[in-house]
């Protein structure tokens, strides 16, 4: 059995995981926010989840966030499902949040990351972006564009870490809306057996409904790759290593 954390699981996809992955049997650290927002997952609590409390748009708060998961127990995947549609804080919580997860977090050997179709829509450029969330500069489809590049080129750096990205749907989530048509199942499974089935072996892929597709060209660009670690490394000052320590 495995050891997951899910971000962004108070209600949504994350939730359906965080659901699903407990009735296998594995252990689930949940996510909120803030304390406030903890109050939705103490179901989950009561059937023996974790919970982890950070505000994803503050990257102080996700540093510090993950020297609390280090000194945790052994955390085996990632699902980086929190994200928002639009905002300052796009790129803080899509994007930004996830880099440093990945890069501070001693011990997955699994990294699952949510992207969105609208992917393909988004655009390869990082000139002018702030970050930081100071003002809204990026689109969801740009900030899903760079999470899917990046889970592609945590997979080439990192041959002993699994890393993909996950289309899952036009679900009836809150930024889904009501009437989005898609299986909210099917949305959360794919994620829920790429961080846990020890079958499920493939790595850098970009996924939809269990099934591989093909995503932007600019996401398995090896130029561009480097271009948004490169960045993402010279904003946080933290890097992202060349290859995982033996230690994870």
């Amino acid at each position: 059995m495995s050891h997951i954390l899910i971000t962004g699981s108070t209600d949504g996809l994350g939730r359906g995981a965080a659901e699903s992955l407990l009735a296998g049997g594995h252990t689930v650290i949940v996510h909120a926010r803030n304390e406030q927002r903890a109050g939705a997952v103490a179901p989950l609590i009561e059937r023996g989840a974790e919970l982890f409390v950070a505000d994803l748009s503050d990257r102080e708060q996700v540093i510090d966030g993950a020297a609390r998961l280090n000194a945790g127990g052994p955390i085996d995947a990632v699902i980086h499902n929190a994200g928002i549609l639009s905002g300052a804080a796009v790129l803080p919580v899509n994007v930004v949040a996830p880099y440093l997860f990945t890069a501070l977090l001693r011990t997955p050997t699994r990294h699952v990351y949510l992207s969105s179709g609208m992917h393909r829509s988004g655009q390869p450029t990082l000139d002018g972006l702030d970050w930081s969330g100071g003002e809204a500069t990026a689109s969801y489809s740009d900030s899903k564009l760079f999470v899917s590049t990046l889970a592609a080129a945590v997979a080439r750096r990192w041959p002993d870490i699994q890393g993909n990205s996950v289309d899952p749907g036009w679900v009836a989530t809150k930024m889904g809306g009501e009437g989005a048509p898609d299986d909210f199942d099917l949305g959360y499974e794919t994620q829920a057996r790429l961080a846990t089935d020890p079958q499920a072996r493939i790595s850098g892929g970009y996924w939809h409904h269990g099934a591989q597709q093909k995503p932007h060209a600019s996401v398995e660009d090896l130029a561009f790759q480097a271009r948004l670690i490169d960045a993402l490394a010279a904003e946080t000052g933290i890097e992202l290593p060349e290859r995982m320590p033996p230690s994870a």
